[in-house]
């Protein structure tokens, strides 16, 4: 017992440092993809190549003066940002990122814990980071922060509909609960982007307004609100929101990765590596999108939840469960 749990919390406190590093480095990725999206140059001038940017903004966001509105609720003021960013990072107890490896002469499995019940946990993680969100809005005294934060409960209460129906899908396709079920069952190059592509889109969509990115990132629609549920937050405690924002990008690549293309299956390459590659190549295309299309209207947002979006999503089911129950197809 004793040994069970310290190998979990070693393997916790590394999870813990690859992740945030990744944060910090996806900012930098962000940055540079985005000057070259439009023709300019990007962070440079920090370390060799900018590789010391992240630490630098880090430094800077740490020493900037620590604030609070006069009619704050203190409390609730500072819990919300450590709320948005504990949610964000518990996803990772659940996602497998390789097969179990052979470490100091015994097998160490390359996940925290192989949970029979991983998507739900996942779904109740996701599902619990918007209060954080919703009550940095509210506890801030601000009628922008309250409208941001009220707009981010409405926009996750639509779309956390359609991620769950189109997990659903995957869900009855391979019989399990688990995630490490779910990637065993992608084994042979069957993966389910390729048997379940309606719910592969319809949960990259949803995972674009989960994490209130471009173009739906209306939450801190700054044209309008200011800056959103942000706007009454400086120094640390703001930073703390962008590393839920980011590492939620990294979350929802990961969860793609994990359920849709296969996890860490792969020819030739390393099966740990396939995993980062693929999720490497999901947060750049998070970031191209954002690069791309403009914020669309709230009420377009709305419609396109529940007018398209979960019909689409609950014809998939539907779809998937006939075709397991009458055709005998998986």
């Amino acid at each position: 017992m004793t040994e069970a749990v310290v190998v979990a919390a070693i393997k916790s406190a590394i999870a813990l440092f690859a992740v945030l590093t990744a944060f910090a480095y996806t900012t930098l990725l962000e940055r540079r993809l985005l000057a070259r999206f439009q023709l300019r140059v990007g962070p440079n001038r920090v370390g060799p190549w900018g590789l010391l940017q992240p630490l630098a903004d880090g430094i800077k966001l740490i020493f900037k003066e620590d604030f609070r509105p006069t009619g704050a609720d203190a409390v609730v003021y500072l819990a919300a940002p450590l709320i948005s960013v504990a949610a964000a990072l518990f996803v990772y107890a659940v996602i497998p990122i390789g097969p179990p490896a052979h470490l100091f002469g015994r097998e160490v499995t390359l996940y925290i814990a192989n949970v029979n019940v991983a998507v739900l946990i996942v779904l109740a993680a996701s599902s619990v980071g918007v209060y954080g969100v919703i009550l940095g809005g509210w506890s801030s005294d601000s009628k922008y922060s309250l409208i941001g934060g009220l707009r981010s409960s409405a926009q996750v209460l639509s779309y956390e509909l359609t991620l769950g129906l189109a997990v659903l899908g995957v869900i009855l396709a391979a019989g399990s609960l688990s995630l490490v079920d779910i990637v065993n069952a992608q084994a042979g190059g069957r993966w389910f982007v390729w048997r379940q592509p309606l719910a592969f889109i319809l949960f990259v969509i949803a995972a674009f307004a989960e994490t209130n990115r471009a173009p739906f990132d209306l939450p801190e629609s700054e044209q309008e609100l200011t800056g959103g549920f942000q706007t009454e937050y400086g120094g640390f405690k703001f930073a703390m929101f962008y590393v839920a924002e980011y590492i939620g990008v990294i979350t929802m690549s990961a969860l793609v990765t994990t359920l849709f293309l296969g996890g860490w299956r792969g020819p030739v390459l390393p099966p740990v590596l396939w995993f980062l590659v693929k999720v490497f190549a999901l947060v750049c295309f998070f970031i191209w999108v954002r690069a791309t299309l403009p914020r669309v209207r709230y009420d377009h947002l709305m419609a396109l939840g529940w007018k398209i979006l979960v019909p689409a999503g609950l014809l998939n089911v539907a779809g998937t469960a006939c075709a397991i129950v009458y055709g005998g197809v998986q």
